[in-house]
């Protein structure tokens, strides 16, 4: 077999070098493609579908529906800021390498670690999910009891999965993720279609859209309605990985941007449809608030058992393209981080094999990401805490390098991608609106407040940070951002402290 060859004579690479880097990978994405990998790792069908639990007792329809249509308005904010940013600067590095160049080294250091942290908390959420999803499946048509030994074994499976995909299958994955757009267009279609036509009896449209339930043991319904906003925030995440991608992408400074835009307002829409026809479908809510996997038992209770099964996998499919698309951003992530020198066993992270894969970067994404869902073993409240993980990462990350950009004002050299005079009030808006979310996040979902029910989010956020502190003081000297003489960049050279 023979690999694709890396050309390195284009303008997009020639832009590359101007940033400091020596093309490495191989641009075979176009702009649609680039575009599906954030579709896919945004993912309605993971994101709504594993948290709809969730949100049926922080708040249920009435939350659930306007919180995913604020929620996705807001980080449409931040999608169009970070994308103007991603036009300046396409790397693989994505949000640390902006961070260090609008910023200096300690930003782009505490960014890059907060972005690793956010993307490999998001594959565990998204594997895990998708776990929970086959054992419910495997319940369905087996009569197998999804104990959390057995979702947490399907899980490593599936991680192996994705693993193996990136490494040995990397000619197919922008191809897998370009299906993975219909798969989930259609399978949202067809998912609201059978719920819309099969039952006999459906909610009222006023109570899909202002029926509120509380089932937290919190009183306040402000705090409640808050917490219930996790869904549309935890959904709404890894829109990053067209900038991950875009030392793979053509015309990258302006696929990039456009890819992250358009799959932010893209599943604004499909999920509004999604969570309308699952919520007009709920024909038991105490039984399905109380399921293991609730939309399952939406399934069951709407159009039966073999209805069920096969609606499940259509989610099932959409959860695993949405897996494999994730564990791809997150191992260029790590690739670029290690190339910078930023990560311990650097030179082993950012080896690249004869066909244009980090493959050590793909396999430590998958390991680290089983450590994270490991207390699911012993705590009901597990994945929550790690998507949790997933946002409270991968926010401020996104939201760093439109700081930095705001704060240079006039010295910032845009793309070709850029929002002109609309940058700075979009700016100014999706910088408040992560600082709200990450607060949000780190707040205790469920009362009281004991060891099974605890948030451990803000721990791990806390200990990723301490961590990067140590290693910075140990070997923050290795971290080796290329600083470049570039006339298009001389304005905001000179700036950088």
């Amino acid at each position: 077999m023979s690999w694709p060859q890396r050309t390195a004579s284009g303008p997009e690479d020639q832009h590359l070098r101007s940033l400091g880097y020596e093309p490495e990978l191989v641009r075979r994405m176009g702009g649609f493609g680039n575009f599906a990998v954030s579709f896919s790792v945004i993912s309605v069908l993971s994101g709504c579908m594993t948290l709809f639990g969730l949100g049926l007792v922080t708040g249920g329809p009435a939350v659930m529906m306007w919180g995913w249509v604020a929620v996705g308005l807001a980080v449409l904010l931040v999608g169009a800021a970070l994308a103007e940013v991603t036009s300046a600067y396409p790397t693989s590095g994505g949000l640390y390498y902006m961070a260090q160049r609008l910023g200096g080294p300690r930003w782009g250091w505490t960014t890059g670690w907060l972005n690793l942290l956010g993307l490999l908390g998001g594959i565990a959420g998204i594997d895990y999910g998708a776990a929970s999803f086959i054992a419910a499946f495997a319940g369905l048509q087996w009569g197998v009891a999804p104990t959390p030994g057995l979702i947490l074994a399907i899980f490593a499976g599936v991680l192996v999965l994705h693993a193996l995909l990136n490494t040995f299958a990397v000619n197919v994955i922008s191809v897998l993720n370009s299906v993975s757009v219909w798969w989930h267009l259609l399978g949202v279609a067809l998912i609201v279609g059978v719920l819309t036509v099969v039952p006999s009896h459906h909610q009222s449209l006023s109570w899909v859209f202002t029926h509120f339930e509380n089932g937290t043991g919190w009183t306040s319904p402000i705090y409640v309605s808050a917490i219930g906003l996790l869904l549309g925030g935890y959904t709404f995440c890894g829109y990053d990985a067209s900038a991950h991608l875009s030392e793979e992408t053509k015309d990258a400074r302006i696929a990039a941007p456009r890819g992250i835009v358009r799959s932010i307002w893209v599943s604004l829409l499909a999920g509004t449809v999604l969570l309308a026809g699952l919520l007009f479908a709920v024909q038991d809510y105490a039984g399905t608030a109380g399921a293991a996997v609730p939309p399952a038992q939406i399934f069951q209770d709407a159009v039966g058992t073999t209805g069920a099964k096969l609606l499940l996998l259509i989610v099932i499919g959409a959860q695993l393209f949405c897996g494999s698309a994730e564990t791809t951003a997150a191992s260029r992530m790590i690739y670029a981080f290690s190339r910078d020198g930023a990560l311990p066993g650097s030179a082993t992270w950012r080896r690249v094999s004869a066909n244009g894969v980090p493959v050590p970067a793909v396999w430590l994404a998958v390991s680290v990401a089983f450590l994270l869902a490991v207390p699911s073993l012993w705590s009901p409240v597990a994945y929550g805490a790690v998507t949790a993980v997933n946002v409270i990462g991968m926010s401020p990350s996104y939201i760093i390098p439109v700081y930095l950009r705001l704060r240079k004002g006039e010295d910032f050299v845009p793309g070709p991608w850029n929002l002109g005079r609309w940058s700075r009030p979009i700016g100014i808006a999706a910088v408040v609106w992560v600082v709200v979310l990450t607060v949000l996040v780190c707040l205790p979902q469920r009362a009281p407040v004991t060891v099974e029910t605890f948030n451990y989010a803000p721990v791990t956020l806390a200990a990723v940070l301490v961590f990067a502190w140590a290693w910075w003081k140990l070997a923050g000297n290795k971290f080796s951002v290329p600083v470049v003489e570039d006339p298009h960049l001389a304005r905001v050279e000179a700036q950088i402290v």
